[in-house]
């Protein structure tokens, strides 16, 4: 099996270093610049959904512990 994978890898045609040549390794770098691009919004837009979420868990604990804290105050009776 190595040795059949080994002959394909042999036999896969190289980029020739003529003027196509050129343009399959330019195209394979702006691909590559794309890439990356992409994935760098997308950890800014994770980070910025994460940041929001932190906010929102903060409010609902807040809210949690406002409302244990009012439970555990003697009510107030009125006559």
């Amino acid at each position: 099996m190595v040795d059949t994978l080994y002959g394909w890898i042999v036999a896969a045609p190289a980029i020739p270093n003529d003027v196509g040549g050129k343009y399959v390794a330019g195209a394979y770098i702006v691909f590559v610049l794309l890439l990356l691009i992409y994935v760098s919004i997308m950890a800014m837009k994770l980070a910025r959904i994460e940041r929001g979420l932190r906010e929102v868990a903060e409010v609902a604990e807040q809210r949690k512990e406002d409302a244990t804290a009012g439970e555990t105050t003697p009510a107030e009776v009125k006559s």
